[in-house]
């Protein structure tokens, strides 16, 4: 089967447990049509370049699949069709890169950092 990534943004006003819950929610829709989100992971809230639906922030989540392409195509409808999603991106990818994704990846250098000097 086709091996897709996909990135979504929801609104800000979700809690993060909400957030993630909307995470497991598409990957049951693929399930339930013949693939399999073979890997997810939650961003967490970013500001973002401009407003959304008069949002300035959002939740953002990552998630990898391995589906047929019918399957990519209902949850992308029922994305579009679900209030709290703001905005999504699907790509389909030759191979899934290895964990984590480089946003993960950021986020942990971000300790290694040194201090400004004044």
């Amino acid at each position: 089967m086709p091996l897709y990534e996909h990135v979504f943004i929801a609104r800000q006003d979700l809690s993060n447990a909400q957030a993630e819950s909307l995470i497991e929610h598409f990957g049951t829709v693929l399930a339930d049509n013949g693939g399999k989100a073979v890997d997810s992971e939650y961003w967490g809230v970013k500001t973002m370049a401009y407003k959304i639906n008069k949002n300035r922030k959002g939740h953002y989540a990552y998630l990898r699949s391995d589906a047929p392409a019918t399957a990519v195509q209902e949850m992308e409808r029922l994305m579009r069709l679900h209030e709290d999603v703001m905005r999504v991106l699907t790509i389909k990818v030759d191979e899934h890169a290895e964990l984590p994704s480089v946003q993960i990846q950021k986020r942990e250098e971000r300790g290694d950092r040194r201090e400004r000097r004044s």
